[in-house]
């Protein structure tokens, strides 16, 4: 039995309005679409995309910088405490299939820094498209439609 793409979700500890409501709008299609949410298991958009996913029934796994599990959102259904800080940035991407990376600041820029060491397409919700080798889309559903065509190519 093949498992489910896991879609690594990256962005800003405290967004806009606007960047929340995408990040819940991805959590939501890529649960519908049976894909597993990774995220970095604490707030702003890693909250909204678990929320999101979670809202639709869907699976959502936070790597937590600390070793204190219950610094997890409350939409996470599976909580990794790492202890690692900022270094569990690497864990949280190498777990994606694929990357889509929200606006955000340094945190941000580093995981897409190391998804694209990795050699995972990244996909930029109007963000990140200035960055060599991030594919860059103009709404949370065509971000979700790229990340996993890209996700899908990789597994095959």
């Amino acid at each position: 039995m093949a498992r489910n793409l896991q879609i690594a979700v990256v962005g800003d500890s405290d967004p806009s309005p606007e960047v929340t409501q995408w990040a819940e709008e991805v959590g939501q299609l890529l649960a519908m679409r049976g894909a597993v949410v990774i995220c970095g298991g604490l707030g702003g958009v890693m909250t909204a995309a678990a929320r999101g996913a979670a809202a639709q029934g869907g699976t959502t796994v936070g790597i937590l910088p600390t070793y204190d599990g219950s610094t997890g959102n409350s939409s996470l259904s599976i909580v990794i405490p790492s202890g690692m800080g900022h270094a569990r940035n690497m864990m949280v991407v190498a777990a994606g299939d694929a990357v889509i990376a929200l606006p955000g600041s340094y945190g941000t820029l580093s995981e897409v820094a190391l998804a694209l060491k990795l050699g995972k397409a990244v996909i930029g919700v109007n963000a990140w498209g200035d960055v060599k080798g991030v594919q860059a889309a103009r709404s949370p559903s065509e971000a979700v439609t790229l990340a996993l065509a890209a996700a899908h190519r990789l597994s095959d």
